[in-house]
């Protein structure tokens, strides 16, 4: 279900829409209110879908409340004046409609704000498990800690257990090492050392025994160097021309 307000002052305009949203099975009105300021002392406009929102009215108009409002829900413009049209589309307004409002008019707009908040509902869903798939928990010091796989500068393996380094703090779990690889991104993570994996992102500097990761110096084996030294550099290394 869709969250509607409609904020407009006047009183037959705020019940015409109310009535409109009633009549759409996908729509519900949370509230209807004859200022800005009156809503904004009841609800939380973050909870809010769908605004549909008169121009003039008193102590704040439509359009001063949208240049102020971060991040305003899919927003319906309602009012008798259409010269501020390019305006509200300037502040991405959804659509602009001129009073009086028709049934018809209202819900082709509302079939657009349903699309828009369908694609943003996508989105989110699509933002949210990209996330906790790049997160996972360890059990640390008795309790389960989430680790975001972005943060991890290294891991160093210290006997049966490991410390993973992170950007914030370091975490010490009871894990090997090669259990570890198995669960990160090969693309993003490269061993430098039998004891050390490295966020290859996070690599600062490179020396002929060394790598600096922010204030850590991280040691780069023999062993390791020669498959190393390619990956992390590659191509991106620019030499003087001869």
């Amino acid at each position: 279900m869709i969250k509607c307000i409609v904020i407009d002052d006047e009183p037959l305009a705020r019940e015409c829409i109310t009535n409109y949203i009633q009549e759409i099975d996908f729509l519900s009105c949370m509230g209807s209110f004859s200022t800005v300021l009156e809503m904004n002392s009841s609800l939380n406009i973050e909870d809010i879908d769908v605004l549909f929102l008169d121009i003039q009215m008193p102590v704040i108009n439509g359009l001063d409340f949208l240049k102020m409002t971060k991040n305003p829900p899919i927003t319906i413009l309602t009012t008798a004046f259409p010269n501020y049209a390019i305006e509200g589309f300037e502040l991405n307004v959804l659509d602009y409609l001129l009073k009086p409002i028709s049934f018809n008019r209202f819900f082709a707009a509302v079939s657009k704000a349903k699309t828009q908040y369908v694609l943003k509902q996508s989105i989110e869903d699509t933002e949210t498990l990209q996330e906790e798939q790049d997160c996972f928990f360890i059990k640390c010091d008795g309790k389960y800690e989430k680790i975001h796989v972005n943060a991890i500068l290294f891991v160093q393996a210290m006997q049966n257990y490991v410390i993973i380094q992170t950007t914030e703090r370091r975490y010490i779990t009871l894990l090997f090492l090669k259990n570890v690889i198995e669960k990160l991104d090969k693309n993003a993570f490269i061993r430098v050392h039998k004891s050390y994996v490295v966020a290859i992102s996070k690599i600062d500097t490179i020396e002929s025994h060394e790598i600096h990761v922010k204030d850590f110096k991280i040691p780069l084996s023999r062993n390791y160097k020669k498959e190393v030294m390619p990956i992390i550099i590659g191509n991106k290394l620019w030499n003087d021309a001869k």
